[in-house]
């Protein structure tokens, strides 16, 4: 299963497509800054890609559209176990 979104890039706050796959009940996210151009694997999978994720997940589980409630439960486990996002910026 893949999901893509585009967003905005922490460092550069340039566009960037954001790819989510599903592969052996593991997730895996790729970003790339240009359209046609090679994915690459994300240098750092942030809180709110995997906000994204849950509510993409969400959006298409009534749809049937191959979500099933594991992909829902191992989604929302990974992000309680994270820090709360002001939690993940350095202190200024």
């Amino acid at each position: 299963m893949e999901i893509e979104w585009i967003d905005e890039d922490p460092v550069t706050g340039g566009k960037r497509y954001v790819q989510a796959e599903k592969f052996a009940r593991k997730w895996r996210f790729r970003v790339r800054f240009r359209r046609r151009t090679n994915w690459e694997p994300a240098p750092q999978v942030t809180r709110e890609m995997w906000e994204t994720l849950l509510d993409a997940l969400e959006r298409r589980y009534p749809r049937r559209e191959g979500v099933t409630d594991e992909d829902l439960k191992q989604v929302r486990a990974i992000l309680a176990a994270l820090p709360p996002s002001g939690e993940d910026e350095p202190p200024k």
